[in-house]
């Protein structure tokens, strides 16, 4: 089985290794969403698929940030969270990265579509989509397309989905040197 994993990291100003914009919960359950797509896209066991969205879940209806909890030393609870998943939620909330999701994204994922998913609401269905089928392979040509209302005749794209994406891709460019953010599970 393959294994797909990509880093997220948050936006740091230069100079500032140490601080960190705290992951949210919501960031987590992007991460994980996105996760269980790529594991569903390799025709993985269709129970990890399903623990990994049913922690996504739970990790946005958790009443406090999974951050908050960590930080008090308390043990993240969350129903049918077991060890391995939540080392790995806790090794993305305090680091602001998840090996096992850098891995799988880069065994799996063409180099172009990884870079599309640092854009905020693409994840890995849109884009392989947006690489395979309507030719875009950069950030900055999402932007141009989004932009230019060159996304509309396609399925799935409206005026709104083209305005969010062309805010997020120009949010990712105006901050070249961050490595990667939470990927986008609403528009997996």
């Amino acid at each position: 089985m393959f294994e797909i994993t990509q880093t997220l990291r948050l936006v740091q100003a230069p100079g500032e290794e140490d601080s960190m914009e705290p992951v949210s919960n919501q960031q987590i359950a992007e991460v994980l969403f996105n996760i269980a797509t790529l594991l569903e896209m390799q025709q993985g066991n269709p129970y990890r698929i399903e623990a990994y969205r049913n922690a996504a879940r739970g990790m946005l209806a958790l009443p406090v940030q999974v951050t908050d909890i960590l930080a008090h030393g308390t043990r993240l609870e969350a129903p049918g969270l077991g060890d391995r998943l939540r080392r790995k939620i806790t090794e993305l909330a305090t680091t602001g990265h998840m090996t096992f999701y850098d891995d799988l994204c880069e065994e799996s994922l063409p180099e172009d579509v990884r870079d599309l998913m640092r854009v905020p609401h693409v994840g890995p269905r849109t884009a392989i989509r947006l690489s395979s089928q309507l030719d875009i392979h950069s950030v900055e040509a999402l932007a141009r397309a989004a932009e230019h209302q060159q996304l509309r005749p396609y399925s799935g794209f409206g005026e709104r989905s083209e305005q969010r994406l062309a805010q997020g891709a120009r949010s990712v460019l105006a901050h070249p040197h961050d490595d990667g953010h939470d990927g986008g599970q609403a528009a997996a």
